[in-house]
């Protein structure tokens, strides 16, 4: 017995589709590894004893691993979900994805801006994605995601839509 074509290769919607974690800068990094060393310097002021090295020991590592955590956040499409750090979105409940630049974000993000939205933004990130959901159980009206790349993120998300309704076609319908 021969295998089926589709044990051979894993199903679209399995496939990683789009991967990137939201890093900084490298001028960020700088930025903020010489400000803690300045602080330090500042509360060090020619002391002797534990107060000459103390300063140095716990903010530059803290600072470091600030600068860390604040990008660590990963976005990505894979098996059939738009993934942002913890969060899960099913594609079968996206409507529509727009890729958006700097002025678009400021003016989804802006004044004007949805309470009810589900929200990732990093300042250091120009482009963003809005994924405009079709879930009436949900009562968030739109995802904005930051990205490097905004129209390849909605390509990612759009296609593994379209890929999972070619596969299943009531998998956008509500059970009952």
């Amino acid at each position: 017995m021969s295998p089926s074509p589709s044990a051979e290769q894993p199903p679209v919607a399995a496939r990683s589709a789009y991967k990137e974690r939201l890093n900084l800068p490298w001028w960020l990094w700088l930025a903020g590894l010489v400000a803690a060393a300045l602080l330090a310097v500042e509360i060090w002021m020619g002391a002797s004893g534990v107060r000459a090295w103390l300063p140095f020991a716990v903010l530059v590592p803290l600072t470091a691993v600030g600068l860390w955590w604040l990008g660590r956040i990963r976005v990505g499409v894979a098996d059939a979900e738009l993934r942002v750090d913890d969060a899960r979105l099913p594609v079968r409940f996206v409507a529509d994805v727009v890729p958006l630049d700097v002025a678009g974000r400021r003016e989804v993000l802006g004044v004007g801006a949805d309470p009810l939205a589900f929200v990732v933004q990093r300042p250091w990130i120009g482009g963003a994605v809005q994924v405009i959901l079709d879930d009436p159980a949900d009562p968030t009206p739109f995802w904005v995601v930051s990205t490097r790349h905004p129209v390849e993120l909605a390509e990612a998300v759009l296609t593994a839509r379209d890929a999972l309704a070619a596969t299943h076609p009531t998998a956008g319908e509500p059970p009952g």
